[in-house]
């Protein structure tokens, strides 16, 4: 039986990744590529076009004016976004970037089209709850009373930028690790990961977290905060915590005891 087969059978029903199973997915990796790729098009129909304002008008609520485009003298202006939408506009490409670098320059793992497709449509899902919200007037953060940059959409930059750095960052850190030969079969406690054991988690939580306030909000942020710090905790982090104990043993099980903090260093 190859390592990918044993890998296969390692598996646990509830995790989305061929974790340890090496070999190649065009069709998966192509699905994911160019449905990513076509998520920043979406968004941009959605804040300059107003592209699911109906959903909003039927629901009672109301959509904000489009407000005067940014005046750059460059490329930037035939967007013809104001400066808050196309900051939001920005967050959704640098999520597009940031897996779509992740699947082609970090991952070697098999991608299932099943998969693929899943993981594409839920994130631009995500992306879409966004941007419609900070379309209506009633969950819009760049309603509360203050000139641009509103104080949402500072904090929710600030963190979209360091969740992005710290997953990205984070993983490519181990993905140098293991492309040393003399690494094989070691487990990685290095870098930022020795600061939490699911730092790249706690980096996506945050990103997530960020778009969300800078969009809609405290009250949107705390639920999306919520909802990814749980699904992590409950989901994600089981089940990866199943597939090393298999993989490393008696090397996991000191790597839990030098850093204790599974989700939130220090905290966690």
């Amino acid at each position: 039986m190859s390592s990918s087969d044993s890998a296969a059978h390692m598996r646990d029903k509830n995790d989305r990744i061929q974790r340890g199973v090496y070999r190649p997915s065009p069709l998966g990796t192509g699905l994911f590529l160019g449905l990513r790729a076509l998520d920043p098009f979406f968004q941009y129909q959605i804040l300059a076009h107003g592209v699911g304002s109906s959903i909003i008008h039927k629901l009672g609520g109301q959509t904000l004016p489009q407000g005067p485009p940014l005046v750059t003298n460059s490329f930037i202006d035939q967007l013809g976004l104001s400066p808050y939408r196309l900051v939001l506009l920005t967050m959704a490409i640098g999520s597009t970037v940031k897996q779509n670098y992740w699947l082609v320059g970090i991952s070697n793992e098999e991608l299932p089209p099943g998969t693929a497709v899943g993981v594409s449509a839920f994130n631009t899902i995500m992306n879409s709850l966004n941007t419609l919200l900070f379309t209506c007037s009633l969950t819009s953060a760049s309603v509360n009373g203050e000139h641009f940059p509103q104080t949402p959409l500072l904090v929710g930059t600030g963190l979209y930028a360091a969740g992005i750095i710290i997953e990205t960052l984070s993983e490519q850190q181990r993905k140098w690790f293991k492309q040393d030969p003399a690494n094989k079969g070691r487990c990685y406690q290095g870098g930022l990961f020795a600061l939490s054991r699911h730092i790249n988690y706690f980096g996506y939580t945050l990103w997530r977290t960020g778009f969300a306030v800078a969009a809609a909000g405290w009250t949107w942020g705390a639920i999306v905060a919520a909802f990814f710090a749980y699904d992590f905790n409950a989901r994600g982090i089981p089940v990866l915590d199943a597939y090393c104990e298999k993989r490393y043993g008696a090397q996991w099980a000191e790597y839990k005891r030098n850093v204790p903090y599974q989700f939130v260093p220090g905290v966690y």
